[in-house]
């Protein structure tokens, strides 16, 4: 699932990108409301993290921009402000949740999977490759009625393979959705995540669902192989 993160204070953006990595998504940083507007609008994103006082463009023009251009990501506003009136101009222009500053990360946490719950019911709850069953909003997968253990990354390079079965995914493609835009490590990573991946998805079960593609990249099978 794909992050951005728009807040100008660099140390708690850092501290957000790396909290959610963790996690298992994939997270981009702005650290001002006209990047942050531009990049959301080029890019497709799962969930925006926004702040409301942002140099060059406030977070509520930043979203009422992005609404009214049709923008459907779940959007969580921060603020070092408290009140119903800033909470309620917060969700008038658009934003799907509200939360003050200093605020729990393991409340963030729980509200951005919660936006992830709302936006599965609003298309595929699920994921379906044959037998196996991914489900983005509970974290889980399972193979002919069997639960599958994964870690974060593991689940996330799944889940970015699932929504595109059949076709071949670029290990840049993966980089991107998984890690982020500006990943500068080893690309090998992608190799190591998607053998652990499908030592768990396919070996157990006698299945060749998840092929390397010398030269192009990974595919998995749409009738899970």
């Amino acid at each position: 699932m794909r992050v951005l993160v728009v807040e100008d204070e660099r140390r708690l953006a850092v501290a957000l990108q790396r909290g959610l990595q963790s996690e298992g998504f994939s997270v981009d940083v702005a650290h001002d409301g006209l990047q942050g507007l531009w990049m959301a609008s080029e890019h497709d994103y799962d969930l925006i993290v926004l702040d409301i006082m942002l140099p060059g463009l406030n977070g509520y023009r930043v979203c009422a921009r992005l609404r009214a251009a049709g923008n459907e990501s779940g959007i969580l506003m921060l603020t070092a402000k408290d009140g119903e009136y800033d909470e309620a101009e917060a969700l008038d222009t658009g934003a799907d949740d509200f939360l003050s500053k200093p605020f729990s990360y393991l409340v963030l946490v729980a509200r951005l999977r919660a936006l992830a719950r709302r936006a599965g019911r609003r298309g595929p709850q699920v994921l379906r490759c044959g037998d196996l069953v991914i489900d983005p909003a509970r974290r889980s997968c399972a193979r002919d009625g069997a639960d599958i253990r994964l870690t974060a990354r593991e689940f996330a390079v799944l889940e970015c393979l699932a929504r595109r079965s059949g076709e071949v995914v670029t290990k840049r493609d993966i980089l991107e959705q998984v890690w982020d835009s500006a990943f500068e490590g080893d690309p090998n990573v992608v190799e190591v995540h998607v053998s652990a991946v499908r030592r768990k998805i396919d070996a157990p079960f006698g299945r060749a669902a998840l092929e390397t593609v010398r030269g192009a990249g990974y595919r998995l099978a749409a009738d899970g192989g």
